[in-house]
């Protein structure tokens, strides 16, 4: 084996085993939001997401909702919302993230748009429904 080579296979090493530990940094870092959550603790539980959120390369639409949903628990709609929007621009035919935006639209006395999102959220979950039963 020539210097060079051995050199490559220690950095591509040392790459995986990065990888692998912020993989696994990012696995407890939701695990600890999810605990914080369960433990009605939804300003941790938004700290640890907000944390997560910051170390993903790739936006998670369940994560956002998941923090959404903590600030709704703690009184801040507004949060809400926006987590909740961008909950949809992750995955846009997902139906949780449109009854998130529903939700928070309530809160903050939108209740024409939080029946819009109701409506859009509704007939994509029965599009949804009617492709399974297609299958």
């Amino acid at each position: 084996m020539t210097d060079l080579y051995v050199r490559i296979i220690c950095i591509m090493k040392l790459s995986f085993q990065e990888w692998t530990q912020q993989v696994q940094d990012m696995l407890n870092t939701k695990k600890f939001g999810d605990i914080a959550f369960r433990d009605k603790d939804f300003n941790g539980a938004i700290e640890y997401y907000s944390k997560l959120v910051s170390m993903m390369s790739v936006p998670s639409g369940t994560i956002f909702v998941r923090r959404a949903l903590s600030y709704l628990m703690i009184g801040q709609p507004e949060h809400a919302l926006r987590d909740a929007m961008q909950a949809q621009v992750c995955l846009p035919e997902w139906p949780t993230a449109f009854y998130m935006q529903a939700l928070a639209l309530s809160k903050l006395g939108m209740e024409t748009d939080a029946q819009d999102m109701l409506n859009d959220g509704s007939s994509f979950e029965a599009k949804r429904q009617n492709s399974w039963r297609n299958m």
